[in-house]
């Protein structure tokens, strides 16, 4: 690729991710230094929707990007060998740098460049604040399977989205009553990934503090890998109502449950870049065609910690809910297939009562609502 011979000590212009220091260091796997640099004639551009940017050529273009110059051979070897997984490959092109000094060094562009008129441009500071701690906690996850694993690129939305979900447990949680953990008392001998796709299955060898002060004997855990995710409930406190969604479920199928539809609150994903709030508010509109009123914390929680990763938090939203609020909504390129009920508190507690709302999450809010319903109504 590139045609040109590689130099013990070689320098490559980095643009997009890669020009992120810690997505970088994670592919180096070392720190590294590097100076702004351009590349004239091009543009990087940001495609809604999409993980990572695209690059075009368009005449007058000014790219800023990162120049590094202490690259070893083999370290270019790992470039080529993750970038073109990318559809990227080495290109040799001069940039220049500070008091205009130009320099010819390697990057990695499209073998066609496609047409980007019209896409927003890629502003690296306001990714780097939105983005970049998630692509920076993701990186070491997503470089460490090269070359075992090179289909991993198709999974880049799930690890940034597991990324948040590391960031925000990463922020601490109150220890008042439980066991307040250091950093030696869970010690991990090895990790396995048997299964990753859309979700994936981690195994782990570990040992862990005993409440008597010593290390617990080493013993192998598995868990079931999902991201942090919401439920909403919304609910019309003048009309004392509620919205729910019914949905095929394959939870309840491969247990064997005859009726695998369930009665649920909203729920979803937290994206990447996105708080729990915003993905709240994101997956009323997908499911149920609703823009929510005021959100209002229910709670925070692992719906199963012995084998589940997934943080749920949950909330009621005030909400207005007029008899054709209901419907058929999802997301067709998700095959999602959701219909809309509209059931008074009565008819709510009375489904929570018989068993046909039996899910966690829409058990928890229908209870808190219960409690709480008479001062939201201001009865």
């Amino acid at each position: 690729m590139g045609g040109a011979t590689l130099e013990l000590r070689t320098s490559c212009f980095f643009w997009g991710v890669l020009q992120h220091a810690p997505v970088l260091s994670a592919l180096l796997r070392r720190e590294g230094s590097s100076v702004g640099a351009m590349l004239k004639d091009h543009v990087v551009y940001w495609p809604e929707g999409r993980d990572l940017p695209i690059i075009s050529q368009v005449e007058g273009g000014e790219l800023q990007g990162r120049l590094a110059t202490d690259l070893t051979i083999e370290e270019i070897a790992a470039l080529d060998n993750v970038q073109s997984y990318m559809g990227l490959v080495r290109r040799e092109v001069e940039v220049l740098v500070a008091a205009g000094e130009r320099i010819r060094a390697h990057t990695y562009l499209p073998q066609n460049f496609d047409t980007a008129n019209g896409l927003p441009h890629w502003d690296y500071d306001e990714w780097s604040r939105r983005h970049g701690p998630e692509y920076a906690m993701a990186a070491p996850d997503f470089f460490a399977t090269f070359p075992r694993q090179p289909a991993i690129a198709a999974r880049v939305p799930q690890l940034l989205v597991r990324a948040g979900s590391k960031l925000r447990a990463g922020a601490g949680a109150p220890t008042a009553l439980r066991h307040a953990a250091g950093r030696v008392d869970v010690v991990e001998a090895e990790r396995r990934e048997p299964y990753a796709r859309f979700f994936a299955v981690e195994e782990i060898d570990v040992s862990y503090r005993r409440f008597d002060g010593s290390m617990s004997p080493e013993v192998t855990r598995a868990g079931f890998v999902s991201c942090d995710a919401v439920t909403v409930l919304p609910y019309d406190p003048v009309r004392d109502r509620v919205l729910v969604v019914e949905q095929f479920r394959t939870g309840p199928h491969l247990r064997g449950d005859p009726q695998p539809w369930q009665i649920e609150a909203i729920a979803g994903r937290i994206d990447s870049g996105e708080t729990p709030e915003g993905a709240a508010r994101r997956e009323a509109k997908e499911e149920a065609g609703l823009s929510l009123g005021e959100l209002i914390p229910v709670a925070q929680y692992y719906p199963s910690p012995g084998i589940l990763t997934e943080y749920l938090y949950s909330y009621l939203a005030l909400t207005d809910l007029p008899d054709d609020a209901a419907g058929v909504f999802g997301l067709e390129g998700e095959a999602e297939d959701i219909r809309g009920h509209l059931l008074s508190f009565e008819q709510m507690m009375a489904h929570v009562a018989s068993g046909e709302i039996s899910n966690a999450p829409m058990l928890l809010t229908a209870y808190w609502l219960a409690a709480n319903r008479a001062r939201l109504r201001g009865v």
